[in-house]
């Protein structure tokens, strides 16, 4: 309106003056208007139209920020994963004895809702049978410690579940990205469930039995199990966004290279997860000695049990025989992976992450040989818990390093 109006005006003048270039001066005027007048339009236009070409997704803006987001997410899996087995540590797994989504989310705040929540507790195996003389103090002790892995399991859900929801709707994730975070969000889903499965079977009546309470060793590596792997996924996921991919010729000695940290990164979750295993029948305060088990390098017990098979996942002492076997067999491919990484030229980064990956393998053992002639303390055994998770992420950020371009 502005511009038409200011059109007018000056025509409006040329007609009022006089002279004999009066005509050649208007045609003149009226030219140079049209030819604004297209420009200014052309101009709005363009910047009408820059933004929508701007907010081209996913690109790699975008995937940086999927990628730190996901390398958050497994964090928490971290957090959640030491925080369990700190909660395991001190036998506090047992005290809630019910599951409810939102309604524990707050715990008993009164006296009396404190008695009515340490009145169900006292109703269980673990009571009756370990901590019969319990005073309310202890037992608060030992709920905040299960309440507090519960909420932080639900933080680690709403850490998938929301930023999906928001990225979903901005169209960050690719077809490929999308199937992957719906498949890491029912993992969660899944996991959370598994946790309660894992509990109730502490909290199941065994007349049979005369063993301490505790939650079954198979359910118990099935929950850790699914953790690492929720872990594993998500980190691998987010390393992959973030960090580009090497251009590396595609020898016959970077393929063995590559062949054997996949496997040697499957030999250290298999270790992990054995040790689920060990903590779940106490296999660690059976043989405190090291190297020899006792005064023998094969202990008589290790095939007590019949049939043959069920040794391996119920004789504390076999458990404990394997999980040492795994470790060292562990230790010995990791060493032979730097060896054979170092006659290589090799990225920067790739040559960094197999060092950190050898140097932790050695501090791992060093722990794990520490909290076993130690008689499991609490803090030592969870620096160990959690220098397992170090050294899959190491493992795990060795494959990312090493992974093929992409076509």
């Amino acid at each position: 309106m502005l511009l038409a109006s200011l059109r007018t005006t000056i025509l409006n003048s040329c007609r009022r003056a006089g002279g004999g270039n009066q005509h050649n001066n208007g045609a003149q005027l009226r030219h140079w208007l049209a030819r604004r007048g297209h420009s200014t339009i052309t101009a709005e236009a363009g910047a009408s139209s820059s933004p929508a070409a701007a907010v081209s997704v996913p690109n790699a803006a975008t995937n940086r920020i999927v990628g730190r987001w996901l390398l958050g997410c497994s964090g928490l899996v971290v957090g959640a994963v030491v925080l369990g087995g700190i909660t395991r540590l001190t036998e506090s797994g047992l005290s809630m004895v019910d599951w409810h989504l939102v309604r524990e989310m707050k715990p008993p705040q009164s006296e009396a809702e404190w008695e009515a929540e340490f009145s169900k507790y006292q109703q269980f195996p673990e009571f009756k049978i370990m901590n019969h003389d319990m005073t309310l103090p202890e037992f608060k002790f030992i709920f905040y410690m299960e309440w507090g892995h519960r909420m932080w399991g639900r933080l680690v859900g709403l850490a998938y579940i929301l930023p999906t929801v928001y990225f979903w709707r901005k169209g960050y994730f690719t077809r490929s990205m999308k199937g992957k975070v719906l498949g890491l969000c029912g993992f969660v889903f899944f996991q959370g469930l598994l946790g309660w499965y894992m509990v109730k079977s502490g909290l199941e009546e065994k007349p049979e039995s005369h063993d301490i309470p505790r939650v079954s060793q198979y359910r118990l590596s099935a929950h850790l199990g699914s953790a690492l792997l929720l872990y594993c996924a998500s980190l691998w996921t987010g390393l992959t966004l973030m960090l580009p991919a090497h251009k590396l010729s595609e020898t016959k000695r970077l393929m063995q290279l590559r062949r054997f940290a996949k496997g040697t990164g499957g030999l250290v979750f298999l270790t992990a997860l054995s040790g689920a295993f060990v903590a779940g029948l106490d296999a660690g305060l059976v043989y405190n000695s090291f190297p020899k088990m006792g005064e023998r390098w094969v202990p008589d017990d290790l095939m007590a049990f019949s049939p043959t098979l069920k040794n391996f996942f119920e004789n504390p002492t076999t458990v404990q025989f394997d999980h040492r076997i795994l470790a060292i067999t562990s230790l010995t491919a990791i060493t032979g992976l730097y060896l054979f990484s170092r006659r290589m030229v090799l990225p920067r980064r790739a040559k960094i992450a197999i060092s950190l990956l050898a140097a932790m393998a050695y501090g791992q053992v060093a722990l794990g040989i520490s909290t076993l002639l130690l008689y499991v303390p609490t803090p030592l055994a969870a620096t160990h818990q959690s220098g397992s998770v170090a050294l899959l992420s190491l493992a795990i950020w060795v494959l990312a390093e090493l992974r093929k371009m992409p076509k």
